[in-house]
């Protein structure tokens, strides 16, 4: 027998009707009109989060307030800018990819008046040498003013870098205690790493021609993927089976290093092939939360050179031992004013400083490295041939979590997976990142250039947040040879094509793609803030650029169309640019 419901608490069916207009659920189900607001920016690639800065015309003193886009990368913070920047850097690696020529030309000659300005520049370092050499320091200061007025003018004229090091040794990232000596490592590779050959680099970035049977010449390229090695057998999810023997300290090891493996990896790489090897890619996490890397290798490589140069490389992490945590943060050392040192609680007794740990380990003839980051055996390399469907899809995968947050690439939905992220986390959060790390005084080491700021265990590192799980540096990597381009010349190039197109010559020079003035010449800048009375609202502002965007994407799609009727007309474009929103 089923009880008796109460009036007005009969189970609503399935197939209920619509909510009675005027209700709270008939108000709730209306679309917010902010979100409305914020979704068409989002369709017109207008920055949702826009910089108010008040530009002064010097000349005349009129001001007014003209919107920067805010250039977050990441679409949690600003979808449109992320967007634009994956666009960017895609086209960056697209560009840089399949190149069949160097995409930098050798450097100009030197002109007579350089010459004459190196040659006045030894003049005064062998004056200053004599000087120093007769104690005469009064003249050794006039000749450090007058070589630093030489530098100015070598620099004005046109030559890239310094001649040579400054003669002050006021340099504040060195200690006192060190004065200026540097500690020198053995460069012995180690017993349990294979050896590698090592090649003279040759001068060149561009990778093998291949000849087919018919004639015809190609030039491959390559995509790769370097891990990292297993900490403990994992689920499908990415968990580990057995939690309690997963090495989560290694892990939390490797993740902060990983990006000098990477860079040993290159080094190894280039000295084995002997030519100067380009690449471009992305540092993104596993589901095991693992950092590892894809990249795409301009030329191509045999699939064995590249797992040796996996297996021989490794880094060394030459830091005090952390075996044993002597502190915790419940009980950390405390700071002591007179000593202006970190000392023990109990025994107030100065904790080793870093100069003094690192002593320790030169003098020790049986010292090793307190970490050494090592790839796994997992090494993934094909070829991909230019111009093709896989070429576009390999781009799109090696760029597919850039505007992501590290943590947020793979979605936590199960209490295992939590569990997994909380056990890195916490030993994240005890690892040190650097030599400055406050985290060092956890193992009973005073960082270097100890100050009574830092919170020992609350390191502000970014490889110590759970957001970034250990990858706290740079995610895209790209060498310096790819395209010979940064990010603002890609930009220059796709707003080129936008003015060729539309046919406009004069006007838009230095016109960021939101009205932004790029390369102010008389103006003066400066940051304005929401409340002042000539800043508009944020929805009034959105709204201005939302219809001015939307006015250049008519403008650009007619350009098209009338591009399109005209067959000796040129309408190539920076490939991977849209046309839209980067008038």
């Amino acid at each position: 027998m089923t009880a008796p419901t109460l009036p007005g608490l009969e189970p609503v069916p399935a197939s209920a009707a619509a909510p009675r207009p005027g209700s709270r659920a008939a108000r709730m189900a209306l679309p917010r009109s902010v979100d409305v607001l914020k979704e068409i920016a989002a369709e017109y690639g207008v920055c949702v989060r826009p910089l108010a800065m008040r530009r002064t015309d010097l000349d005349t003193g009129l001001t007014e307030v003209i919107d920067l886009p805010c250039g977050a990368t990441r679409e949690d913070k600003c979808p449109p800018c992320a967007k634009k920047n994956r666009r960017l850097r895609q086209a960056q690696i697209r560009e840089g990819w399949h190149r069949d020529d160097e995409p930098l030309p050798p450097p100009e000659p030197a002109t007579e008046e350089q010459k004459a300005l190196i040659l006045l520049r030894g003049h005064l370092e062998f004056s200053r040498d004599e000087a120093s050499r007769a104690c005469q320091w009064d003249q050794v200061a006039d000749l450090d003013e007058a070589i630093r007025e030489v530098e100015e003018a070598i620099a004005a004229e046109g030559l890239r870098g310094r001649v040579a090091p400054p003669h002050s040794t006021d340099d504040e990232d060195q200690d006192d205690e060190d004065s200026g000596r540097r500690r020198k490592r053995s460069t012995r590779r180690r017993q349990d790493a294979p050896e590698l050959p090592r090649r003279k680099v040759e001068p060149r970035t561009v990778g093998k021609t291949y000849t087919a049977p018919d004639g015809s010449t190609y030039r491959p390229s390559m995509w790769l993927t370097l891990t990292l090695d297993s900490y403990g057998p994992v689920r499908p999810d990415g968990t580990p089976v057995n939690p309690d023997r997963y090495d989560y300290r290694r892990a939390a090891w490797d993740a902060v290093h990983f990006p000098r493996l990477l860079d040993r990896f290159w080094q190894n790489l280039r000295r084995c092939e002997g030519w100067n090897v380009q690449y471009a890619g992305c540092v993104e996490p596993q589901r095991r939360l693992a950092p590892h890397a894809h990249f795409a290798i301009r030329g191509t490589i045999p699939r064995d050179v590249l797992r040796t140069v996996a297996a021989a490389t490794y880094h060394q992490v030459w830091w005090p031992s952390v075996d044993v945590q002597r502190y915790t943060l419940d009980r950390p050392p405390v700071w002591d004013e007179e000593a202006s040192a970190w000392v023990d609680p109990d025994s107030r007794q100065p904790l080793t400083t870093w100069a003094e740990a690192l002593d320790a380990i030169d003098e020790d003839p049986d010292s090793e490295p307190v970490h050494v980051v090592r790839f796994g055996v997992q090494v993934d390399a094909r070829g991909v041939m230019p111009g093709t469907e896989d070429a576009e899809r390999t781009i799109r995968y090696v760029t597919k979590y850039i505007t992501k947050q590290t943590g947020d690439c793979h979605k936590i939905s199960t209490d295992r997976q939590r569990a997994h992220l909380d056990r890195l986390w916490r030993e994240l959060r005890v690892t040190p990142c650097t030599d400055r790390c406050a985290n060092w005084l956890l193992y009973g080491v005073q960082p270097k250039k100890a100050h009574a700021k830092l919170k020992p265990g609350r390191c502000k590192g970014k490889v110590h947040q759970r957001e970034t799980l250990g990858i706290g540096g740079r995610r895209i990597l790209i060498s310096r040879d790819w395209s010979g381009k940064t990010l603002s010349d890609h930009k220059h190039d796709v707003r080129a094509w936008v003015r060729a197109l539309l046919g406009v010559t004069v006007g838009l020079d230095g016109v960021d793609d939101q009205g932004a003035n790029a390369e102010p010449v008389r103006h003066a800048w400066e940051l304005a803030r929401p409340d002042e009375a000539d800043v508009p609202p944020l929805a009034h502002r959105l709204l201005r650029s939302i219809s001015e965007r939307a006015r250049w994407r008519s403008e650009l799609l007619a350009a098209k169309d009338r591009a399109a009727q005209l067959p000796s007309a040129s309408t190539s474009r920076p490939i991977g640019d849209t046309g839209e929103g980067q008038q």
